[in-house]
C-alpha cells in the first residue's frame, strides 16, 4: 500500500502482525563513560519494543545534540555517528508506530528550546487526556503552537508534554515537572534531559515498566532490566509508580508527584517484555513457562508433539510439554530478518504471506498430532494461515493453545492492538473461533490462571484488553463508543 511518505510498503494481508508496544526508553548519567555507546547498546536490548525508528540525545553539560532516524538501531547509528555524539548524560528511544505513522516526524527523542536551555524527551505509553492538556498549553502560552495531530498515536503526546515542559519561563525543570506530571493521565514512562540533569518519571499506575540501575560511575534508567544487563549496570529497583527522579553531579533525588496505584500491564508477561527481563521481582521467562504448565492442566489433549510459534510461544510450549509429558519439538523455523519492507510484493508472494516469517519442518510435522502454542490471537489471520500451513506439511491434527485469554478490548495505554471491530474474540465463542481457524481444538488460558502465574494480585494489574475494565479513564468519546457504561 502507499504510505504517507510516498513509499510502498509490504502489505501481508490477510496476515496480521499482532500486538506491538509503542516504544522503549533508556537514559544514562555517567560523566566518565561514553554515554552514546551505552545508550546504543541499551536500545539494542529494547529493540523488540520498537523497530521503526530510533534516536539518541546527549548533553555535554552545555549543549544537547539529538540524532534520530527511521529504521532499526543498527541502521540508524554507525560508529561515526556515535563518535560525534559526545556527552555526559543522554537518553534513547526506539519506537513502533501504528499504521500510517511511520515517518521521521514521529521519531524520538523530541527537542524544545527553553529559556533555561534545551529539553529532550522520550516517552513510552499513551496519554488519555490530550484535549485537556492542549487547552492548558494554550492558557500557559497563547503563542505556543500546539503540536499538530499528524497521526493518531502517542507521538503527539510526546510533543505535547515537551511543549508543556518548555512553557514555564525560567522555572527550573524539576519544579516544572512537579507541576506538569500530576496533570498527565494515561500510561507514561518518561526519560528526559536538560543540559545537566537526567530525569525519569512513571505514571501513578505504573502501567509500563521502568527500572533503575547503577553503573560504577553513574546511573541508568530503562524500560526493562535486560537493558541494564547489556550495559553492565546492576539492578537497583523499579521506578515506583508516581515517582519522579532527577540525577546529576549531586547524585540521585527522588520525589513523588502522585500516590502509587499500581496497575502493571498483564500483557507484558504474555508477549511484550523480553523473557530475560524481570518484572516485580518475577522472571518473565519463569512466568511464561508456568503459563504453559497451567495451559496443559486447563486444556489437556492427546498429541505427539508440542511446538511453539517462535519466539514468543517458546517458553509456554516448554511448560506445556513439561506438564503434559508430550515431547517438545521445533516444528517451525523463523526468518529472523523479516521486518517491514518497502517492496511491493507480487500476488504470488502475498498469498504465501506467513512463509516469509515461518516455514515448517516437514520431517518433524508429517503424520503427527501437534499442539501449537502461541502467545495471543488478535484478528486470527496469522493462526488461520499457520494451521493451514501445518496441515499442508502433513500434520494429522493441529491443536492450538494460547497463553493469554481472548483479547476482546483495545488498549489505550501504549499497545497497538486492532480496534474492537477487528478483533476476532468479541461476539464469538471459543468453538466458533476454533472452527474459523480450522484447528482440531483451541484452548485459552483463563484470566485468573494467567494472573496467578505472574504472582501479582489482580488488583495490581491492568487486564483491560481481556476484561474491558480500564483502570484509567479512556480518551474522550471512547467510553460511549465501547459501551463501557455496561461494564
Amino acid at each position: 500500500m502507499l504510505r504517507p511518505d510516498g513509499r510502498l510498503s509490504l502489505d501481508l494481508d490477510p496476515i496480521d502482525h499482532g500486538p506491538k508496544d509503542a516504544c522503549g526508553v533508556f537514559g544514562v548519567f555517567a560523566p566518565s563513560e561514553d554515554v552514546a555507546q551505552l545508550t546504543y547498546y541499551g536500545l539494542f536490548a529494547l529493540q523488540h519494543r520498537g523497530q521503526e525508528s530510533a534516536g539518541i540525545a546527549v548533553s555535554t553539560g552545555k549543549r544537547i545534540t539529538v540524532f534520530k532516524d527511521m529504521g532499526l538501531v543498527s541502521q540508524v547509528f554507525d560508529e561515526a555517528t556515535l563518535t560525534s555524539l559526545r556527552g555526559r548524560l543522554g537518553i534513547g528511544h526506539t519506537r513502533y508506530s501504528t499504521t500510517g505513522a511511520s515517518v521521521w516526524h514521529n521519531a524520538q527523542p523530541t527537542f524544545r528550546a527553553t529559556r533555561n536551555g534545551g529539553l529532550a524527551l522520550a516517552h513510552n505509553g499513551n496519554l488519555t487526556n490530550t484535549h485537556e492538556l492542549e487547552s492548558w498549553l494554550r492558557e500557559l502560552d497563547p503563542d505556543q503552537q500546539v503540536p499538530e495531530k499528524k497521526t493518531m498515536d502517542s507521538t503527539n503526546d510526546t510533543s505535547l508534554v515537551t511543549a508543556l515542559m518548555s512553557s514555564f519561563g525560567t522555572e527550573p525543570i524539576e519544579q516544572v515537572a512537579m507541576t506538569v506530571l500530576p496533570r498527565l493521565r494515561g500510561a507514561f514512562c518518561l526519560t528526559f534531559i536538560n543540559e545537566t540533569t537526567l530525569f525519569a518519571a512513571r505514571d501513578p499506575q505504573g502501567v509500563r515498566p521502568l527500572v533503575l540501575g547503577r553503573l560504577a560511575t553513574g546511573w541508568v534508567v530503562a524500560s526493562e532490566t535486560a537493558a541494564l544487563d547489556i550495559v553492565g549496570a546492576s539492578f537497583v529497583r523499579e521506578v515506583e509508580p508516581g515517582e519522579f527522579i532527577a540525577i546529576d553531579e549531586a547524585g540521585l533525588r527522588s520525589r513523588r508527584f502522585a500516590e502509587a496505584r499500581p496497575k502493571g500491564c498483564l500483557f507484558e508477561y504474555v508477549y511484550l517484555a523480553r523473557p530475560d527481563t524481570t518484572i516485580a521481582g518475577r522472571s518473565v521467562h519463569a512466568t511464561r513457562v508456568e503459563i504453559g504448565r497451567i495451559l496443559a492442566r486447563e486444556h489437556p489433549v492427546e498429541a505427539d508433539l508440542v511446538i511453539p510459534t517462535p519466539d514468543s510461544g517458546t517458553p509456554s510450549a516448554v511448560g506445556y510439554a513439561e506438564a503434559s509429558g508430550i515431547p517438545f519439538g521445533l516444528g517451525l523455523v523463523k526468518n529472523a530478518y523479516v521486518g517491514r519492507t518497502f517492496i511491493q510484493p507480487s500476488q504470488t508472494i502475498r498469498q504465501l504471506g506467513i512463509r516469509l516469517k515461518l516455514n515448517p519442518l516437514k520431517e518433524v510435522i508429517a503424520g503427527r498430532r501437534l499442539v501449537v502454542v502461541d502467545d495471543s490471537i488478535v484478528r486470527g489471520n496469522t493462526q488461520r494461515a499457520l494451521v493451514r500451513m501445518l496441515r499442508e506439511a502433513g500434520a494429522s491434527q493441529v491443536h492450538v493453545r494460547i497463553s493469554s485469554p481472548p483479547v476482546e478490548w483495545p488498549c489505550f495505554y501504549g499497545i497497538d492492538f486492532a480496534t474492537r471491530a477487528e478483533l476476532i474474540a468479541p461476539g464469538l465463542g471459543v468453538d466458533e473461533i476454533c472452527r474459523s481457524l480450522g484447528a482440531d481444538s483451541l484452548g485459552y488460558i483463563s484470566l485468573d490462571a494467567l494472573t496467578e502465574a505472574t504472582r501479582r494480585p489482580a488488583t495490581e494489574l491492568c487486564r483491560a484488553c481481556f476484561d474491558g475494565r480500564y483502570p484509567i479513564a479512556v480518551p474522550k468519546g471512547q467510553a460511549e463508543l465501547l459501551h463501557l457504561e455496561e461494564k
